[in-house]
């Protein structure tokens, strides 16, 4: 069986993650997959090209800015590793390819490891690899992206409260809304996997 791991290795406009890095226009990333770049390559471009749904951030410049600054203003403050830690939760839970090949590759350019990605989706199987902290966010994290399964319950909200300060708890909450819209944002569009639309 073989294993291929893709990563972008052309990012057009990239301006590194920090506060609240824009999303918009539509581009090519180049994917290389062990031997077959090109393959990999062509199928992101053809789906690419087939892609017929509108450009979010040209059609509605005003709510895209909004929702930028909504993104940057919600990960104040809180550790780079737990925000992308919540935004590849969210993604999981909303099936958003685009979003979740996005973050994991924005948590491995900051230096997460790959035990720890690939425990994210079964983490409560795996709590050793987080800190209460995380597990704390990630509990919340799927209540909250889940929210018409059954609300936030008492037991999740208490332990993330008890984990994070008034403040810290306002901004994990308001990130885990930001990664909900921009996933919804991305599934409705139509956002291709293996690309990085952010400029």
């Amino acid at each position: 069986m073989t294993t291929e791991t893709t990563t972008p290795t052309m990012t057009v406009r990239d301006e590194g993650r920090g506060e609240g890095r824009d999303r918009g226009r539509d581009m090519t990333a180049g994917v290389t997959t062990g031997g077959t770049a090109h393959a990999t390559g062509t199928g992101v471009a053809a789906a690419v090209a087939g892609r017929s749904r509108l450009d979010f951030g040209e059609t509605a410049p005003k709510a895209f800015r909004a929702l930028i600054g909504f993104d940057a203003a919600a990960r104040q403050g809180l550790e780079p590793a737990l925000v992308e830690l919540i935004q590849i939760r969210a993604s999981h839970l909303n099936h958003c390819a685009y979003c979740l090949h996005l973050h994991t590759s924005d948590a491995r350019t900051a230096g997460e490891s790959e035990e720890r990605l690939h425990m994210v989706a079964v983490w409560r199987e795996a709590r050793h690899f987080f800190t209460r902290r995380e597990q704390a966010a990630l509990a919340l994290t799927e209540a909250v992206t889940l929210v018409a399964d059954g609300g936030v319950p008492d037991a999740v909200y208490d332990e993330a409260a008890a984990r994070f300060d008034e403040q810290e708890l306002a901004q994990v909450l308001a990130l885990i809304c930001a990664i909900n819209i921009w996933n919804r944002v991305a599934l409705a569009t139509g956002k291709v996997a293996g690309t990085d639309e952010r400029r």
